[in-house]
């Protein structure tokens, strides 16, 4: 069964972003990208590079980890802001909204349903992994499907902002196996923690 994936960056204290949720990678961004985080992504995770930087980095490598992406629309509409209507052409890409009533782009599925029941939907399909890109109500949404949390852990703290999960989540401790891990020389680190199942 194909797993949901939430592979995000995130501070050492626990944020995805700032207070005003905007693109922390982006012209005004606090977010490092040193030269082996880069690295390392384009060569572990590249369908997770959207389309610009890929054309910018001459990424063609279609990856082996996810065919498809969720985010909610808060992330989406961070592109849109940039004038990206769909920043992953590569993959299917489903954006969680009650809100807008029609897709920017005809690759863009616009759902309005009920994200845990779509998920489960699609772990019953075949092919590769679902990438949960955020945001963190999404992902709060979500968080009894999330099956593996992929953590890019930069070398920085920010204080306060967009936490891993919504502010409103509910207290629901889950137990993890860090099942892989990279350290990378500039300080930032990949964490792979896969959820631990209890047996009955």
């Amino acid at each position: 069964m194909r797993r949901l994936v939430y592979y995000i960056a995130t501070t050492i204290d626990g944020f995805i972003a700032g207070p005003d949720g905007a693109d922390p990678t982006g012209p005004n961004g606090f977010w490092p990208i040193p030269d082996d985080y880069l690295q390392h992504i384009v060569t572990e995770y590249p369908e997770t590079l959207p389309a610009p930087a890929r054309a910018a980095l001459s990424v063609t490598d279609e990856g082996t980890r996810f065919d498809t992406v969720l985010e909610g629309r808060r992330t989406y509409e961070i592109g849109l802001a940039a004038g990206i209507t769909d920043a992953y052409p590569h993959l299917r890409h489903l954006v969680f909204s009650r809100t807008l009533s029609e897709s920017p782009d005809p690759a863009v599925e616009l759902v309005a349903d009920d994200p845990v029941a779509t998920v489960r939907e699609l772990k019953q399909e075949g092919g590769k992994d679902i990438w949960l890109i955020g945001g963190g109500a999404l992902a709060d949404a979500l968080y009894s499907e999330i099956d593996q949390l992929i953590l890019k852990v930069g070398a920085l703290t920010i204080g306060a902002g967009i936490p891993l999960f919504s502010r409103n989540a509910t207290f629901d401790p889950r137990r993890w196996e860090l099942t892989d891990h990279t350290v990378l020389k500039s300080g930032a680190l990949f964490l792979t923690y896969t959820r631990v199942t209890d047996q009955a």
